[in-house]
């Protein structure tokens, strides 16, 4: 069987790309007044890993507004690793229905994802030119391009390689799992070309199924790869913990936090003295204070060291080898920050019944593994 057409109807992401709306044409506007290596640096600048940079070069010269492409799996309170901006968001309701999260219930998962869309919007994020797609919605509507997609990525590939893609999942290859998920790399898969993706923009635990994906355009002989733009991964607060688990709050700071709760989790966190590397607080002032921030404020006593502003990681890593910087400045600091950041957030959950409705109804969920 040949690979299957590319869709016939305007989909989502392309009313989200190419429609006339005063949104789209300002982003548009924007793009025109930048550089072709500015734009370049500015989507490189997000990614811990580029596969690959002389083809996102190619493709920001010659389309002026690329589909960039991320997804999350309702399956929970929305911790602060995944917040971000985007351009296509895709709301996984189905696929965390087959990832078993909150026991499969589809009506509790599609509650948890509008409780996760209106973090996105509380965080103050620009929505202009972004769009929420739903799974389930969009699949339905456009059945009949979906699924011989995933049909065909799924004859292409053993189980041997579709089970080397369940840490998209939270899974590992060697635990038992469903058939369901088994499916589930080959949908995920499938998504990148049913939404015309450029651009993969997920975390490096998604890398193996967007890998997948440009295996998939070799098998078909489809010259244009989706290009991969994988950002850094948080750790958990506790000690060796290589990724926040939401089934376990004490490792991840949650978004609608109360200040009380941000203070405990960073106080008790793994933070050695003189040790940078697995160190999760510094983890935390690398990839989201400095880059909101641009800049870190430690306030200590004179017979400390005094007040100090960090400028910039290299300095503040320096210091803290040395151990110039100790982590009993650097936690308050780190707490600080943090809660200067999730406040909009804790005031829309506040001041807004709707979201305070969903927010307390997705708190009585059991999240599932």
């Amino acid at each position: 069987m040949d690979a299957p057409p590319p869709p016939s109807e305007s989909s989502a992401a392309d009313a989200a790309a190419s429609s006339s709306t005063p949104a789209v044409e300002g982003i548009v506007a924007g793009v025109e007044a930048m550089s072709l290596q500015e734009r370049f640096d500015l989507l490189r600048g997000i990614a811990e890993e580029c596969i690959q940079e002389d083809e996102l070069m190619n493709l920001l010269e010659k389309k002026p507004l690329p589909i960039c492409y991320d997804g999350f799996e309702p399956s929970g309170r929305m911790h602060i690793a995944q917040a971000g901006c985007k351009v296509v968001i895709w709301v996984a309701d189905w696929f965390a229905q087959l990832n078993n999260k909150m026991g499969g219930d589809l009506k509790k998962i599609q509650t948890v994802g509008r409780y996760m869309i209106e973090i996105w919007k509380a965080s103050g994020m620009n929505l202009d030119g972004v769009e929420f797609v739903w799974s389930s919605e969009e699949i339905n509507k456009r059945a009949d391009e979906y699924w011989p997609i995933v049909m065909d990525i799924a004859r292409k590939n053993n189980v041997k390689r579709i089970m080397r893609c369940c840490q998209i999942m939270g899974r590992n290859d060697s635990d038992e799992l469903t058939a369901a998920q088994i499916f589930y790399p080959c949908m995920q898969c499938a998504d990148i070309f049913f939404l015309k993706a450029d651009i993969c923009q997920l975390g490096m635990d998604q890398r193996k199924v967007n890998v997948l994906a440009r295996e998939y355009c070799t098998d078909i002989k489809r010259k244009n790869k989706p290009i991969i733009l994988s950002h850094h991964m948080l750790p958990g607060f506790k000690e060796g913990q290589e990724k926040m688990s939401k089934s376990d709050p004490s490792s991840a700071i949650f978004m609608e936090d109360d200040e009380a709760q941000v203070n405990l989790k960073i106080k008790q966190a793994f933070c050695p003295p003189k040790i940078v590397d697995g160190n999760p607080c510094l983890e935390y002032i690398k990839y989201i204070v400095f880059p909101w921030f641009e800049s870190f404020e430690v306030v200590r006593k004179e017979a400390n060291g005094g007040n100090k502003v960090y400028a910039n990681m290299n300095e503040l890593t320096a210091d803290y080898e040395s151990g110039a910087l100790h982590p009993a400045d650097v936690k308050p600091a780190l707490a600080k920050a943090i809660n200067q950041i999730l406040q909009p957030i804790r005031d829309h959950f506040n001041n807004n019944s709707e979201a305070k409705v969903l927010l307390n109804t997705v708190k009585k969920y059991r999240t599932t593994s």
